[in-house]
């Protein structure tokens, strides 16, 4: 039995080639889009204000997918590393050594691509929409995360500094 469960371990390989699969769909799409937009607007005859927002908009866009690339990427290094082989050479910065060590980076890569949605959702602001209530939101979700990853089992919360 004790073998059969440290064999199981492998099982996450599923999710390694899954998220690693993703990554490398989401990459190559978004490189493409970029190669797209350009020619679009080497293309383009008329520049305007109009043009050049939408074309800001795409960019960000853009952006946006190669940041869930890079989550899904280093969720596929982060499991990899975790349950099949530490031995990988990684740089200091991206070493995955605990769970919550994921979890730090993933949660800080998607506090990113939150900003970027919030600020695609800017760019595009057509004075009509709520744009505040989708940044006091995403603002809430931010915090909620950053107190999440201050706050270590064993370790009391963080507190506010009382003067």
């Amino acid at each position: 039995m004790n073998k059969v469960l440290g064999l199981s371990r492998y099982l996450i390989l599923i999710a390694v080639a899954g998220a690693f699969v993703a990554a490398t769909l989401l990459l190559v799409y978004g490189f493409a889009q970029a190669v797209h937009l350009v020619q679009a607007t080497l293309a383009e005859d008329y520049v305007s204000r109009k043009t050049a927002k939408a074309i800001a908009l795409e960019s960000i866009e853009i952006i946006d997918m190669f940041l869930m690339g890079t989550v899904f990427y280093i969720v596929a290094l982060g499991l990899y590393e975790l349950f099949i082989d530490s031995r990988v050479k990684l740089p200091a910065w991206l070493a995955i050594k605990t769970l919550d060590d994921l979890k730090t980076k993933l949660i800080s890569v998607v506090i990113v691509v939150l900003a970027v949605l919030f600020l695609g959702n800017v760019v595009s602001w057509d004075g009509q929409s709520d744009v505040m209530g989708l940044g006091v939101g995403i603002g809430a979700v931010i915090a909620a995360l950053a107190w999440f990853m201050g706050a270590k089992p064993g370790k009391p919360a963080p507190k506010d500094k009382q003067d």
